[in-house]
């Protein structure tokens, strides 16, 4: 039986026809004997024949509208991470490099991630060559596409106009619009989330089993993006498919194992052949302590996340809870000012809008699809927000954007429905109490950045309330004034986080740390040394790595955004568009320098943002690199990323991200030099690497290496060269 959750009127909505009851697929009607077929671009410009005529122009519009935003100066991020851009250089040069996710072409070891993520950049770079636009243009992608799967989801089961709401908050989402121009792996897992969110509610309409596997091997695949993190939502969307779709206990059983197959098979397919292949004819698995990439997925990038005991992280994690050096955990976290300005701007109008929803839908059938929407897309949005609350490991701003798919289905749907019932007392009410609560906590949220558009927050705070006044008598007042409030309520609530998205757009952003909005919008708090990575982990606490239009990177480490204690960043380090750095490190604990390893010479630039690379140091790398399989060797990977970037020859990463992992050994390291395979050692200030132990890897090749080889200076940096013995 049809209801009016799951079929909204169209009389006096003005939101367009409804979508077909949940008991039928939804399918366009099939033309009439006779009646010629409309041409593809008509009726991919005017989309169902039910819809009403500006649904599909405006839909076309809003990805035209976030594909043209995302564009915008994208080349300003230059190699935007340098970690991950270095491993699309190797891909591209090495179809070994390109399977392992490996930092450099010779295969010495790979990111700390699976290397899912990096394989649109790898085959985009093949394409059109080595440059910003190669590498972040499959992000930008990504983004449009995340938009497109949640507008299509949300349309489906309410409305075109809730479809373009949910299309819209997802675009103009702060840590969306960085994450989407940026090369870590969040941008192919949020869209990957979103995909197994959209297949589940598609399950839901039918029962079918092709949309439950293709949910599966959605979920699988973002494992190879990003590991563990891809198995946050898998509890809700269980439970809700095992309790909601329409076919029999014994069918749905059934069909969660074969989902769940397809989960194993999409995502242990590359770990199976990973694990099996011979440890010594492929690279080391970066970020692991025994070369294995299961105690990587289960410890470092797995539930040492949750408790922090993270082994291989300079600093390790948060402690178990209250605040650390990632900041505080707690119920609050997604709302303090570490992370509110990132994602938060419309969450709580989300969670009064799911519980709207949820109410709504109270007396219907256990097979509705309404509701299985917003359990779906609901329960993602509070498993995620929960495990991201409390998690006591690494943790950055950026890892948000998980949430933003989820939030903006909810507010779509939640303000589909409630639109629809407008007429009742409770729900223009609740409607006008989820604009009151949006424009509020935008106040609160622009209000912490006072120096930052101080008129935007009144404006907001006066044109919500105004809505909100309206929306409580929508149900009792003409169309075109309930349509007038609606309006003003949806823009009101979304003028903070447009214009924390534009703030974003209008920079490039480098380096492992990176947060959305402008400067002093999130401070992250705890500080002191850390080591991590990008990815579902990753870089320091408190760094952001922003560029202004020229593409210069100021990094402040003195209190800006957190910093290091002791120093090694307060100083500058300034990226160019072709991803070489060049600029100063100072400050307490660092020196100034213009190339050499960790930003040229000493503190923790290296571990964040790469060193910067002199035409001198550049000249000297490349003389006689293809003799070599590895033109040099350097503590850390983002200090090897640099040069390698610059020269575009392979530049061993010893250590990993941080130079924490054992890998080479010293005696692996002697046999490369005795075989001639290495060049070149790039000195770093720092001791030997960040893994802060005199017995560790990094150290004992950093002492033997000193030692033992010929000491080049090239202006501020220091080289060994390999080939030649010290003298005496």
């Amino acid at each position: 039986m049809t209801t009016q959750t799951d079929r909204p009127t169209q009389q006096g909505s003005g939101w367009g026809p409804a979508p077909v009851p949940p008991e039928a697929p939804v399918v366009p009607p099939a033309p009439e004997s006779g009646e010629p077929q409309q041409p593809f671009v008509r009726r991919l410009w005017r989309g169902r024949p039910e819809d009403p005529r500006w649904a599909r122009p405006a839909f076309l519009g809003l990805l035209a509208a976030t594909l043209l935003l995302y564009l915008y100066d994208l080349s300003s991020s230059g190699y935007a991470n340098s970690f991950y851009s270095a491993a699309v250089q190797a891909g591209s040069q090495s179809w070994k490099a390109f399977f392992f996710g490996s930092l450099d072409a010779g295969n010495a070891i790979t990111v700390d991630k699976p290397p899912a993520s990096l394989w649109p950049m790898e085959l985009s770079v093949r394409v059109f060559g080595l440059n910003s636009w190669a590498i972040l243009a499959p992000e930008v992608l990504m983004g449009v596409g995340s938009v497109a799967v949640v507008h299509a989801s949300v349309r489906r089961r309410f409305s075109p106009a809730a479809g373009l709401i949910a299309g819209t908050v997802l675009a103009l989402t702060p840590v969306a619009a960085l994450m989407f121009r940026f090369n870590n792996p969040d941008a192919m897992l949020a869209l990957l989330m979103a995909l197994a969110c959209y297949f589940v509610v598609r399950a839901l309409e039918d029962g079918r089993t092709k949309w439950l596997l293709w949910a599966g091997a959605a979920i699988g695949f973002a494992f190879l993006a990003k590991t563990l993190q891809a198995f946050l939502i898998l509890p809700p969307l269980a439970i809700v498919y095992a309790v909601c779709a329409p076919v029999s206990v014994k069918k749905r059983l059934g069909q969660l194992a074969a989902a769940t197959l397809a989960l194993v098979v999409s995502g242990g397919w590359w770990v199976a052949i990973v694990e099996l292949w011979p440890a010594s004819s492929r690279p080391y698995i970066g970020g692991s302590q025994n070369n294995s990439f299961l105690e990587l997925t289960f410890g470092y990038n797995g539930f040492g996340r949750l408790s922090g005991d993270e082994t291989g992280s300079v600093g390790g994690g948060g402690g178990g809870g209250g605040t650390g050096q990632w900041g505080e955990t707690g119920w609050d976290r997604m709302f303090n000012s570490e992370i509110g300005g990132q994602i938060s701007w419309l969450l709580p109008a989300a969670l009064i809008l799911l519980v709207a929803g949820l109410v709504a839908t109270r007396k219907l059938g256990r097979t509705s699809v309404g509701r299985g929407s917003f359990l779906v897309w609901g329960g993602s949005l509070l498993m995620t927000m929960v495990v991201f609350s409390y998690m006591a490991g690494i943790f950055h701003q950026y890892y948000t954007v998980a949430l933003a798919p989820y939030i903006a289905a909810v507010i779509g749907m939640g303000a589909g429905i409630l639109w629809e019932k407008r007429t009742e007392l409770w729900a223009s009410i609740t409607l006008a109490a989820s604009v009151v609560a949006a424009v509020s906590w935008s106040y609160v949220l622009l209000n912490r950045t006072s120096d930052y558009l101080p008129w935007l927050k009144y404006l907001v705070l006066i044109g919500g309330l105004v809505a909100a006044l309206g929306l409580i008598f929508a149900g009792r007042v003409s169309r075109q004034l309930a349509l007038a409030a609606a309006s003003l309520g949806l823009v009101a609530s979304l003028a903070g986080p447009t214009a924390y998205t534009i703030s974003t757009l209008q920079e490039g952003h480098t380096g492992s740390i990176v947060t959305a909005g402008p400067a002093g919008a999130s401070m992250m708090g705890g500080g002191g040394p850390g080591g991590g990575r990008g990815g579902f982990g990753g870089g320091m606490p408190g760094q952001n790595g922003r560029q202004n239009q020229q593409g210069q990177n100021q990094q402040n480490g003195n209190g800006g955004t957190g910093g290091f204690p002791g120093g090694g960043m307060p100083g500058q380090n300034q990226q160019n568009g072709n991803g070489t750095t060049q600029g100063q490190q100072g400050g307490p604990g660092g020196q100034t320098g213009d190339g050499g390893g960790m930003g040229g010479g000493g503190g923790v630039g290296g571990l964040l943002n790469g060193a910067s690379v002199t035409s001198e140091a550049k000249k000297l790398l490349e003389a006689d690199s293809s003799k070599y399989t590895w033109a040099a060797a350097a503590i850390g990977a983002q200090n090897a990323a640099s040069y390698q970037l610059s020269t575009g020859d392979p530049v061993m990463a010893i250590g990993g991200f941080n130079g924490t992992d054992p890998s080479p050994t010293l005696a692996q390291f002697k046999a490369y030099v005795a075989d001639g395979k290495i060049h070149y050692f790039i000195a770093s200030g720092s001791g030997g690497g960040m893994g802060g132990s005199s017995s560790g890897t990094s150290s004992q090749i950093t002492s033997w290496v000193e030692a033992n080889f010929k000491k080049i200076t090239v202006g501020s940096a220091t080289f060994y060269d390999l080939t030649q013995k010290a003298s005496g």
